[in-house]
C-alpha cells in the first residue's frame, strides 16, 4: 500500500465530514459499475446474438436459392427450346400430312419422300418430347426446393424482424437505465473534490472500471487480496481524510 495522503478540504465544496469524499467516491465507483454493466447489457443482448445467426442462415439460403434460380433458368431455357422445336415440328408434319393425304400430289416419288419425311418428324418430336421430360424432371426438384426455400426465407426474415424489434426495445430500456445511473452519479460526484475525482477516472481506466474499493475486513474490495498486517496497521493509524491506496492493485481504499 503506498503512503497515506493528506487532502486537504476546498472550501465551501466538499461536504463537512471528512470521510465524505472518500464514501462518496465509492457511491461514484457504484453508480459507474452498474453502468458499465448495463452497457455490457446492451452490447451482449442474446437476442443479438440470435439475429446475427438468423442473418447467417439468410445468407447461406440467399446464396443457395440464387444457384437454383441459375440452374431453373438454364433448365427452363432448355425446355423452351425443346418445345419450339417440337411445336415447329408438328406443324412441318401437319403441314406434310396435308399434301400428302389432300391428293394434291399425284407423283410416287414426292409422295415417298414426304411419307418418309413424316414418318422422320414423327421420330424426331418423340425423341424431343423424351428430353422435354427428362428436363421436366430435373426442374421438378429444383421448384420443389425453391418454393421450400423461399418459405424458408420469409420465416427467416420474420424472426430477424422480431429479433430486430426485440433488441431497439432493449437498447430503449437500457438506455434510460444508464441515463438515469448517469445523472444519479454525477449528482454524487458533484461533492466529491476535483483532483481526487480525476484521479479516481484515470485508475479507473487503467484498471477495469474499478478505481475505488471498500477495505472488507483486511482485504482490499477491488483485487480481493488480503493486505499485510503491517500495511493494515500503517493504514488504521492514518488520517481519517488520508488517501490510501491498495499496495497490490494500486485502487482507493475507502475504510
Amino acid at each position: 500500500m503506498t503512503e497515506p495522503e493528506n487532502v486537504p478540504h476546498d472550501d465551501g465544496a466538499a461536504p463537512a465530514s471528512t470521510e465524505a469524499p472518500l464514501a462518496l467516491l465509492l457511491e461514484v465507483q457504484g453508480h459507474d459499475t452498474v453502468v458499465d454493466q448495463l452497457r455490457h447489457r446492451r452490447a451482449t443482448l442474446p437476442e443479438r446474438a440470435a439475429l446475427t445467426g438468423v442473418d447467417a442462415q439468410l445468407a447461406v439460403l440467399a446464396t443457395r436459392l440464387k444457384e437454383l434460380g441459375v440452374a431453373r433458368d438454364d433448365h427452363g431455357l432448355r425446355q423452351a427450346g425443346l418445345e419450339q422445336q417440337i411445336e415447329s415440328s408438328k406443324e412441318r408434319r401437319a403441314t406434310l400430312e396435308k399434301r400428302l393425304f389432300g391428293g394434291q400430289v399425284a407423283a410416287a416419288r414426292e409422295l415417298q419422300a414426304m411419307s418418309e419425311e413424316v414418318k422422320h418428324l414423327g421420330r424426331h418430336i418423340s425423341e424431343l418430347e423424351d428430353r422435354e421430360i427428362e428436363v421436366m424432371e430435373l426442374l421438378e426438384p429444383i421448384d420443389a426446393e425453391l418454393e421450400a426455400g423461399e418459405r424458408t426465407r420469409g420465416a427467416l426474415e420474420a424472426e430477424a424482424a422480431r429479433l430486430r424489434a426485440a433488441i431497439g426495445e432493449a437498447e430503449v430500456d437500457l438506455d434510460t437505465q444508464v441515463a438515469a445511473e448517469e445523472r444519479a452519479r454525477a449528482a454524487v460526484a458533484s461533492g466529491v473534490r476535483p483532483d481526487l475525482l480525476d484521479r479516481y477516472e484515470k485508475l479507473r481506466a487503467k484498471l477495469g472500471g474499478t478505481g475505488a474499493a471498500p477495505l472488507v475486513g483486511g482485504s482490499c474490495g477491488g483485487c480481493h487480496l488480503a493486505l499485510p498486517a503491517m500495511e493494515l496497521d500503517r493504514l488504521r493509524r492514518a488520517p481519517a481524510d488520508a488517501v490510501v491506496t491498495c499496495e497490490q492493485c494500486g485502487r482507493i481504499l475507502v475504510r
